[in-house]
């Protein structure tokens, strides 16, 4: 037996599997047209309702429609378009006879979230056994998942492990402040070191603890806000300060960009200073090369306060990287990183 699968446009991956009835093996008296079943799957991710517009033909156009779950969520909208839907999961044997029947019949049987795959299982061992007169077989994406849909997911996941776990459930956005550096640092590390699966592993513990936060934050009873007041406050963000992209403004190079960005977040703040907003907690080094930075962007020409020791020294070191286009932070790092390297060669070599 022949699968013939045909790509479906639409964000997600999904496919459309069809065996035709040509496909399969059958009796040579077996001329008759044997009928159609469809398996329409849907994504909890997508408002219940919007379906493909081929999901909408299969099932206005089919002789039964079936469902084994009655909770399913398309099903109130199912009937308000008037599609009936049958409750009930037919076995395979049950549905290829009921399709063969009377000259070919159209069955869609909407799946669960779990899928059908005793149903499945039923239909190709009745499709291989090349004594059947089977029905075209067809799995139909109804709706498909837009990209960042998984982030749904885990609003989702946070909800229930806050509302269930008991450590969890009772953090504070300062308790876990520690946590956020922390893999902060770890996002860093697996950057520098190049490590892919270390990025996509951190990427995930750093992207937890945005949710986290937010999640913690709408329980806040006089001040509350939510993820969704997140996402929202930083796209409005990103278009107001990507006039270049959003608007009529122009930027030909990245310094160009740096401007624009610089110049609606100082209207936004509506500061006084270039170095508000420059957080003084952050390591050294890449605190004077942000100072540096901003200074630079903003034209003014600062002379390096005079001082003696090593800590002036660095401050000057860490100003000529920044002018120099290096992360003074960043290359402090690769020099430790060599410095520790060294360090355990001299070990293994005094052990030997």
């Amino acid at each position: 037996m022949a699968a013939h699968l045909r790509r479906h446009s639409g964000a997600g991956v999904s496919y459309v599997a069809r065996v035709t009835a040509a496909d399969s093996p059958v009796p040579a008296d077996a001329a008759a047209p044997t009928g159609r079943i469809v398996l329409l799957t849907t994504t909890h991710r997508v408002a219940p309702g919007l379906l493909s517009w081929p999901a909408w033909q299969a099932l206005h156009g089919a002789d039964r429609v079936l469902s084994g779950d009655p909770d399913h969520p398309q099903l109130p909208y199912l009937r308000e378009a008037g599609v009936a839907v049958e409750p009930g999961s037919p076995t395979a044997r049950e549905l290829v006879d009921y399709c063969v029947a009377e000259g070919g019949r159209t069955a869609v049987v909407l799946t669960s979230a779990e899928g059908e795959s005793e149903l499945t299982d039923g239909l190709a061992r009745l499709a291989g056994s090349g004594r059947e007169a089977m029905p075209d077989l067809e799995l139909l994406p109804g709706s498909y998942d837009l990209p960042g849909a998984r982030l749904l997911d885990l609003v989702q996941v946070m909800d229930r492990i806050r509302a269930e776990c008991p450590w969890s459930g009772t953090r504070t956005n300062e308790e876990l402040v520690k946590y956020g550096i922390e893999e902060a640092y770890e996002l860093v590390e697996a950057i520098e070191e190049g490590d892919r699966e270390a990025l996509l592993e951190e990427l995930g513990d750093v992207l937890l603890q945005v949710v986290f936060h937010a999640r913690i934050a709408q329980d806040d009873p006089e001040d509350p806000f939510s993820i969704d007041d997140v996402a929202g406050g930083i796209v409005d963000k990103l278009i107001h300060r990507h006039p270049h992209v959003f608007g009529d403004e122009a930027a030909e190079t990245p310094e160009d960009v740096k401007r624009h960005w610089l110049r609606t977040k100082a209207a936004e703040k509506q500061r006084d200073s270039v170095t508000e907003g420059v957080p003084l907690g952050q390591p050294a080094l890449a605190l004077t090369a942000k100072l540096a930075s901003r200074a630079r962007m903003a034209a003014l020409d600062v002379a390096l306060p005079d001082g003696a020791g090593v800590g002036y020294e660095l401050l000057a070191l860490a100003v000529r990287a920044e002018a120099d286009g290096v992360d003074p932070e960043a290359a402090l790092r690769a020099a430790a990183r060599a410095y520790r390297d060294a360090i355990r060669a001299a070990e293994g070599s005094a052990g030997r």
